[in-house]
């Protein structure tokens, strides 16, 4: 694509250089580089790319997009933009073919639930018989590929590669969990969406978003960006009603609202709910009529996320036997109060959980299920909002009897500080702290910050025959953790396996 072409449109401050390049692709990261390319240098909160504007042009840049000019190359283009990070998203998108264009794509944004919904909807609408691409927190996957996901929703010019190798396989319908961040960031501009998805809202992200105004402000310009039509089938939000920001991101859109809920007013809602450990089973009501639903995913969180993906499908004008199959089809949701086999035959779950209402979720779940005691594990993550941690030791002493708090992401963090921070939540609770060895007969918690050592003694604390459930929350599907600058490998899963091998 010849670079005038790409720039098409862009409010060009100055330009140098050849305007009649060709392009052979384009990226905000220097090392991703390749000879040819365009490297737009973005200002980010971390680093700037107006620092790598040699890297890249070393690394065989022809053309640059910058805010500033204060250097000249021999032999490459470059022009100034206005906002290098608004136009970044535009410029992929063109670059790219608008991959969203002619495909049903549907974005879910919300504080938790995300990754659960956006499987059930994938199920569904394979049991439908689309082809689904989805771009997610655990992977970004289609036609029997998958790919680790880097981050939640990618950068632009990695999400409109990722959205065309889609259009390209014959994919017709991408569901994306649309982050805060992205949001913000202007990541997903430039996309034409069919729905748009909230989940519910909640503290998180405070260290980016500084106040909770701010957050929801974020979340809710994916329904800002909403039209009314768009090529002739009516762009859709679909809400939940029983979290108070839905009634606000009802007058925010200007699209048709979808509303599900447990409340009488919603359009879609769950009633006569059965929550076990073998699963749900509840009716859902729509106008079209009811239908059962029956799932191997429990709990009331997994009810609304259910209802979500129900609501969705049902915009779509999916049939509500297919809706029903389509969940009960989906037994496992990586990370997401995943039940870990052991050789022991302990009940013992991995979670993901890594704000206060989604941990408080959890564990109220866990809670209606433990016939013995409930031990739960974990830490909160470094350089991330650090007013959210003695919230978090608050809600995981409320509600287990044994707390173990350990280490989840430290980063660049001292790790004993980070506990320090959660410790007077679970103070409050009402719990003392406790050596944990055996036998122990009281409540309390401890602090183990080797994340391997506390999973392994809560794991040798918890007795199957007494009916204990052991909790493991904060990094869920996650395979890592960083310590510093270093990401080590870590997985919950193995270590609850290896725990319970000897």
């Amino acid at each position: 694509m010849r670079l005038d072409y790409l720039l098409n449109g862009q409010p060009i401050l100055e330009q140098h250089g050849n305007e009649n390049l060709e392009i052979k692709g384009l990226t905000s990261d220097s090392r991703a580089v390749k000879k040819g390319y365009l490297f737009v240098a973005v200002k980010g909160s971390m680093q700037d790319g107006h620092r790598y504007l040699a890297h890249a042009v070393q690394k065989g840049a022809c053309a640059l997009a910058v805010e500033n000019v204060e250097d000249v190359f021999k032999d490459v283009a470059i022009v100034r933009l206005p906002n290098t990070r608004a136009a970044l998203s535009e410029l992929a998108s063109r670059f790219y073919n608008y991959p969203s264009k002619g495909m049903n794509l549907i974005g879910i944004t919300g504080t938790n639930g995300k990754t659960t919904t956006s499987y059930l909807l994938e199920s569904i609408l394979k049991e439908e018989g689309k082809n689904v691409g989805v771009i997610g927190t655990i992977s970004y996957r289609f036609k029997g590929k998958s790919f680790r996901a880097s981050l939640t929703t990618p950068e632009p010019t990695d999400l409109m590669k990722i959205m065309s190798e889609m259009r390209d396989a014959g994919v017709t319908d991408i569901i994306i969990e649309v982050s805060s961040h992205s949001l913000e960031q202007g990541r997903i501009k430039g996309l034409s969406w069919s729905r748009a998805l909230f989940t519910n809202f909640s503290r998180d992200h405070l260290d980016y978003h500084s106040t909770m105004e701010e957050y929801f402000k974020a979340k809710s310009l994916l329904f800002y960006s909403l039209g009314e039509e768009e090529e002739g089938d009516q762009v859709k939000a679909i809400i939940n009603m029983d979290d108070p920001k839905g009634r606000v991101l009802e007058k925010i859109t200007k699209a048709s609202v979808v509303s599900y809920g447990l409340g009488d007013n919603c359009l879609l809602r769950a009633a006569d709910i059965n929550s076990s450990a073998e699963g749900l089973r509840f009716r859902l009501a729509t106008p079209a009529g009811d239908v059962s639903i029956t799932s191997s995913l429990f709990g009331q969180i997994n009810a609304y996320n259910i209802l979500a993906a129900a609501a969705v499908a049902f915009s779509l004008d999916i049939d509500l036997k297919i809706i029903s199959r389509g969940i009960s089809r989906l037994t496992l949701v990586p990370g997401r109060l995943q039940p870990v086999k052991n050789k022991r035959g302990l009940s013992v779950f991995v979670d993901y959980a890594h704000s206060p209402d989604a941990l408080e979720k959890v564990l109220q779940t866990l809670r209606q299920l433990t016939k013995g005691r409930l031990i739960t594990v974990f830490g909160c993550g470094g350089d991330r909002d650090r007013g959210k941690r003695p919230d978090m030791g608050r809600v995981a002493g409320s509600y287990s009897d044994l707390v173990i708090i350990s280490s989840d992401n430290p980063r660049g963090e001292n790790q004993a500080e980070i506990a320090d921070d959660i410790e007077p939540g679970v103070k409050e609770s009402g719990l003392r702290r406790v050596e944990m060895s055996l036998p122990l007969k009281e409540k309390g918690y401890e602090i183990i910050l080797d994340r391997r050592k506390a999973i392994h003694t809560a794991v040798n604390i918890a007795k199957k025959e007494d009916g204990d459930i052991v909790l493991i929350a904060g990094k869920g599907h996650e395979n890592y953790q960083i310590i510093g600058n270093r990401k080590r490998y870590f997985d919950d899963v193995e270590e609850v396996a290896l725990a319970t091998s000897s």
